[in-house]
């Protein structure tokens, strides 16, 4: 028994738990995996080294291994209708990074969308080995609308001259339109690689449209939306596959990690039945909601709504900075992250804004009676600001409430 041998991280990890029980999770790029993925990633298959691919390992013994790999690639490309897929990535910034080493060669120049309108550290942020590495270049989001301009983006392509361009986004509520971004990479001889971390589990449901047959390479991540271990997985065309797989092995990494491969192949089954496909509308639905319900609580929504799992709110008017509302939800008992807002005033590590997501209050089967509540939650909460003693009371009633509701189905 882990108490016996580590009694602190066993402690650690019933705090955990606990923790997780007892709090309402708005993160975006969370979600609670079932028990059959958990029973995959926590199996005895971490014992095996595998590094290599099936049927051409390093390693002996790895039969049993190469099957589960398979069966993982199988269903990936399945689920998604794709002519070659790749698992091993660690996470999704690994699958970013073997894909760009795949075609780029340092100082190339890559088309991403700016960190400050809701893109990812690896699309070219100066910080970030994709904007080391590379010559990154941005687009963002009109001043207007808040969302995506195609012909700005354009316009940008046909100065700059991008090897690759990346479309998809952390934080960003609208469809994005990869069919136009295939017409732009095409118009300037670019590469196009959809990173679809964020909306996965959307696209397998048939609820947003899908990249595969518009773009050449498509990242991901197993965990957000698509409800699996956390982890990277990568699609492309077939005509690319041998250099993918050498990018990811042995281009930037050694041993995949088994026991996570089997729980991501666990959770692609989980992505082929009925049950997904009603989450995921009821993720949306959920998502909708709340920016709605937000918006007649005087919260200003950026884009004015959300297509997705998550709703952006600007919290100038509320007098309140985003890192301050996190610190007060926290105190509270809701779980968010601060994030920037286009054309932000305001450093990111404070921001003006909040990034609210539904997929994990949406598995724990919480609907429009709930998020009303967890609404009245948070009016309550940023109207304490620092009264430690009301958001301990509240805490408290927060607790009561997320209790009530399971992180796993029975």
């Amino acid at each position: 028994m882990l108490r016996k041998i580590d009694p602190v991280i066993s402690e650690l990890i019933k705090k955990e738990e606990k923790r997780e029980k007892e709090t309402i999770n708005l993160i975006a790029s969370e979600n609670y995996v079932s028990k059959e993925v958990l029973s995959a990633v926590g199996s005895l298959l971490t014992n095996k080294y595998a590094e290599g691919y099936p049927g051409k390992r390093y390693y002996d013994g790895c039969t049993i291994i190469d099957n589960i790999e398979m069966l993982a690639n199988e269903r990936l490309m399945k689920i998604f209708n794709a002519e070659h897929a790749n698992v091993q990535p660690h996470a999704g910034s690994q699958a970013n990074m073997a894909v760009y080493l795949s075609v780029l060669k340092p100082k190339d120049t890559i088309l991403g969308m700016d960190l400050s309108a809701g893109g990812h550290l690896t699309h070219g942020a100066k910080i970030n080995f994709s904007g080391i590495v590379f010559n990154p270049v941005y687009y963002g989001v009109s001043r207007e609308t808040e969302q995506i301009d195609y012909d700005k983006i354009l316009e940008i392509a046909k100065q700059t001259k991008p090897k690759m361009i990346v479309c998809g986004a952390s934080a960003y509520p609208r469809t994005i339109d990869f069919k136009k971004f295939s017409e732009i990479a095409e118009q300037v001889g670019a590469y196009l690689c959809a990173d679809i971390a964020h909306i996965a589990g959307i696209i397998v449901a048939g609820l947003h449209p899908s990249p595969i047959k518009y773009a050449e390479f498509v990242t991901g991540t197993t965990h957000k939306t698509l409800r699996g271990p956390r982890g990277g997985f990568i699609l492309c065309r077939s005509k690319f596959a041998s250099q993918v797989d050498r990018s990811v092995f042995p281009g930037i990494q050694g041993g995949p990690l088994v026991h996570v491969i089997a729980g991501k192949a666990v959770a692609f089954k989980e992505a082929m039945s009925k049950n997904f496909i009603s989450y995921q509308k009821k993720v949306i639905l959920n998502s909708r909601y709340i920016a709605d319900e937000l918006a007649k609580r005087n919260y200003r929504i950026i884009t004015g709504g959300t297509d997705n799992h998550l709703v952006l709110v600007d919290l100038r008017n509320k007098n309140i900075t985003g890192i301050a509302a996190q610190q007060i939800l926290g105190d509270a008992g809701i779980t968010v992250n601060r994030n920037a807002i286009p054309f932000d005033p305001l450093p990111p590590n404070i921001a003006s804004g909040i990034r609210i997501g539904t997929p994990a209050i949406t598995t724990r089967g919480m609907g429009k009676d709930e998020i009303n509540k967890i609404l009245n939650f948070i009016d309550e909460a940023l109207s304490y600001q620092s009264n430690q003693s009301q958001l301990k009371l509240l805490r408290k009633r927060v607790k009561m409430f997320a209790s009530q509701f399971p992180l796993h189905e029975n």
